[in-house]
């Protein structure tokens, strides 16, 4: 029997396994009531659309739409996405999905032991990223008062120096985070670049879920606020179908550079004909139709979701209120462990996933996120019964 215990690299070690994507492979989650994956609703994919846009592609760009492209994207997508956001083209990478955006800059600008600070909790699969590099995390959780918020960050900053260490950037999601659904207001935002300015460290905003608002008014991106420290990463995978594995980078001409460079030794470029395809949604209009009806959908189910926790959910269990995106995040009374508690629960039909995992400091222990885009509405209204008296059960 061959011993692979030798043979892999010291990263190795600081890889962990995701644990929504455990729970796929454990259950199918059409089977149960899933409140766990970040999975847009089939419904929104356009597939009649997207039908006749491939034929359209094929029809245009022929064998071209099949062949190697260039690594930073081929220029229409890239144009399309310049016009949309109001940046020159030359601040724009194309690549092969927002999280490997988060990958990247990860690579590009971290050494081991750098300092990655983040919000506590923050987005898993980024979390998975930094520690694949060994980078050192610090999260901080999110304070409505902005002067505490502020001087909570300052505190970590101060102790990362006096430990001769360097915050090489931020890491943030401003707009409906994941996994709590919250947003930063626009004091936050310019405190934070306040901050970074101050410091001289970099932000990387994360926004896969921005177009996706419900109410409220649209703030301004960070990037928008500072262009040149702020890398504004985006997908296509909430607003038009993550089979198609695109997403982009906007930042400074050097710092995409790099990235430039790196891709080249990771996937040479991203998926011609999906980009081609994506382009011809961006520009023809279709994109922002689909998404019409994707926020109309999605604002009932988030309604739906609030009304049935109010009417069931126990006493001592409180939740967001996001007014966006595709999560909401319970945090239970103290002494309540959501890991523990979550075979039960899945033995009994429903799955979420425990807050714990998003913590960086593993704290969060009572809390979980819940997702309600995937689900029908009246499997929604099932599974929070079923989870409402399970928690009953487990608290009372």
């Amino acid at each position: 029997m061959l011993d692979f215990t030798d043979k892999f690299s010291e990263d190795v070690g600081s890889f962990f396994r995701s644990p929504v994507r455990e729970i796929f492979k454990r259950v199918d989650l059409n089977s149960i009531y899933s409140f766990a994956g970040g999975y847009p609703s089939a419904e929104t994919f356009p597939l009649e659309e997207i039908r006749r846009t491939m034929s359209e592609v094929i029809d245009k760009y022929a064998g071209k739409a099949f062949q190697y492209g260039a690594t930073q994207g081929v220029p229409e997508l890239r144009e399309a996405v310049a016009k949309r956001y109001d940046v020159p083209v030359e601040r724009v990478q194309i690549t092969s999905s927002s999280q490997q955006g988060i990958d990247v800059c990860t690579r590009v600008l971290v050494n081991p032991g750098d300092v990655i600070l983040t919000s506590n909790p923050s987005y898993l699969g980024a979390l998975q990223s930094f520690r694949s590099y060994r980078a050192d995390i610090r999260g901080i959780a999110h304070d409505t008062d902005l002067q505490v918020f502020e001087n909570e960050y300052e505190t970590v900053i101060r102790q990362v120096k006096a430990e001769g260490k360097k915050v090489k950037f931020l890491y943030m999601i401003p707009d409906f985070q994941n996994p709590s659904g919250e947003s930063l207001t626009l004091e936050e935002r310019k405190m934070l670049i306040s901050l970074a300015k101050k410091h001289d460290f970099l932000i990387v905003e994360d926004s896969p879920y921005r177009e996706l608002r419900y109410e409220g008014s649209h703030i301004p991106t960070m990037y928008s606020l500072d262009p040149d420290r702020v890398i504004h990463l985006g997908s296509f995978s909430k607003i038009f179908a993550p089979g198609f594995r695109l997403g982009w980078a906007i930042a400074h001409p050097e710092i995409l550079d790099k990235i430039y460079v790196c891709k080249q030794s990771l996937d040479l470029c991203p998926p011609i004909f999906d980009q081609y395809v994506a382009a011809e949604f961006l520009s023809s209009g279709r994109l922002d139709e689909n998404l019409a009806r994707s926020i109309s959908l999605y604002k009932g189910k988030r309604d739906l979701l609030l009304s049935l926790l109010d009417e069931h959910m126990p006493d001592g269990i409180r939740w967001t209120h996001p007014e966006g995106g595709l999560f909401l995040f319970l945090t239970m009374p103290e002494g309540f462990d959501a890991v523990k508690f979550y075979d039960r629960a899945l033995d009994a039909g429903v799955a979420y996933v425990a807050g714990e995992f998003f913590h960086p400091d593993g704290s969060g222990k009572n809390t979980m996120r819940l997702n309600f885009s995937f689900m029908s509405p009246e499997r929604i209204k099932e599974g929070v019964r079923l989870l409402a008296d399970l928690l009953r059960n487990e608290i009372l």
